[in-house]
């Protein structure tokens, strides 16, 4: 059995996780869906209540009904390098390639439905509440006076983007600022606003999650950090991460949230304020783990590799669906 793994090909946190497929002896192709048409290739049939597929992937024939996973990490838009690209052609083969290995009984991380609405800030927000987990006072408006009167609520704000990296070529992160204390806001109107109360924390976590395995790791914050310095990816800092003990009662939300979402793999983000509570910022459903596991030495690339290749399909639908199973 294959494990498949859909990503771009200077995927470096893919690489860490190859390599421990690879020593394992566990069979892998890696796919990058812009390359379909390209050096990709891909065939289903399906006749007289018989289906079955198969990917060419530079040569080497692959079956779908071999596949035991698919990670979708970092796929590229399909065929987008295809000798004559269009937006036609890249709707055609994603609707081909993703269509297919639906039909297969392979176990995914993450699920194409289960990501894409795991993506969404308000709706990561309000399953977080419901999960357990504590939340920041947060408001996502266009009306002006909404956003003047939270802020007289909550004088200490910082404001995000709503969906996450600025979408050019290649993808520009937006980072987390604080808001001034003059701030009108009257260009709120102009698109969706996100305004957080801000968290005086004393350390960033990043908990990573792979199946029912949480890996926390902890960044603290320097005593003369200044009060704007919000975003850790931007923050000035020489402290490395290092690795930490989850509290059960943000373990316990964790896993319901991972439950409820429906995700095999999620990169937790939290704020952790002098009480020691972990305040939930966000999960990226396909989040960097790299850059943790070579500070704090925790083995995560082995983790997804042995979720990868283990277990069998996880027979549920997703999103909507009603049937169940355990991970």
């Amino acid at each position: 059995m294959t494990v498949l793994i859909l990503t771009t090909d200077e995927d470096v946190t893919a690489d860490m996780v190859v390599l421990r497929l690879h020593e394992a002896s566990v069979p892998v192709v890696r796919l990058d869906p812009a390359d379909l048409t390209s050096g990709v290739a891909l065939s289903g049939e399906y006749v007289q209540g018989v289906s079955r597929g198969h990917l060419s992937v530079n040569g080497r024939l692959v079956s779908m009904n071999g596949l035991r996973s698919v990670w979708v990490r970092r796929p590229g838009v399909a065929a987008a390098r295809a000798a004559q690209p269009s937006d036609w052609l890249s709707e055609e083969s994603s609707q081909a390639l993703y269509g297919m290995l639906r039909g297969t009984d392979a176990r995914w991380m993450n699920h194409p439905d289960a990501a894409r609405q795991a993506r969404h800030k308000p709706w990561q927000l309000r399953l977080a509440q419901r999960s357990g987990l504590a939340v920041p006072a947060t408001l996502i408006t266009t009306f002006p006076q909404a956003a003047r009167e939270f802020a007289e609520r909550f004088p200490d704000l910082v404001v995000k983007p709503v969906s996450g990296a600025h979408p050019q070529e290649p993808p520009r992160a937006v980072p987390t600022s604080r808001v001034a204390p003059d701030a009108d806001f009257a260009a709120v109107a102009f698109g969706p606003t996100l305004l957080q109360r801000r968290v005086a924390k004393r350390a960033d976590i990043r908990l990573t999650v792979v199946g029912g395995t949480l890996l926390a790791a902890r960044k603290p914050v320097h005593p003369d950090a200044h009060p704007d310095d919000v975003d850790v990816r931007f923050a000035p800092s020489v402290s490395p991460w290092l690795a930490a003990d989850v509290p059960p009662r943000v373990a316990e939300a964790v896993l319901t949230y991972m439950k409820d979402a429906e995700l095999a793999y999620g990169a937790f983000d939290f704020a952790e304020d002098a009480d020691g509570i972990w305040w939930f910022l966000e999960c990226n459903q396909s989040g960097q783990f790299g850059f943790v596991e070579m500070d704090t030495g925790q083995p995560i690339a082995e983790a997804i590799a042995d979720w990868l290749a283990t277990g069998t399909a996880q027979g549920r639908s997703y999103v909507n669906g009603g049937r169940s199973t355990t991970r």
